[in-house]
């Protein structure tokens, strides 16, 4: 008989008008506080704010964050390597829409 095996994917719809805090965005993503500033510093997040006491993030915040930290972690990237990923996905994305 073979192996039957299932992958389960969790997924949540959050507005652009949502604004996370440090915090609130660290609960959300699973990420820690080091590493979201981390990815603020390697551009990667465009918070407003002047620092992390005052950084608010748009909910589109939350699902880049997920996506950089499953790709560092699924390919084994740095978080340079994961921006890389990403610049590459999005260019890829915007040929594929200029496509006839």
């Amino acid at each position: 008989m073979a192996d039957t095996y299932y992958l389960v994917t969790a997924s949540a719809v959050v507005e652009e008008q949502v604004a996370f805090d440090l915090p609130a965005l660290c609960r959300a993503s699973g990420a820690d506080a080091a590493q979201l500033q981390a990815l603020v510093e390697e551009g990667l997040l465009h918070p407003t704010g002047r620092g992390p006491i005052d950084w608010q993030f748009s909910g589109e915040a939350l699902a880049r964050t997920r996506k950089v930290l499953r790709l560092a972690h699924e390919l084994d990237l740095g978080l340079h390597g994961a921006a890389v990923v990403l610049a590459l996905l999005a260019e890829i994305e915007r040929l594929r829409s200029r496509s006839p």
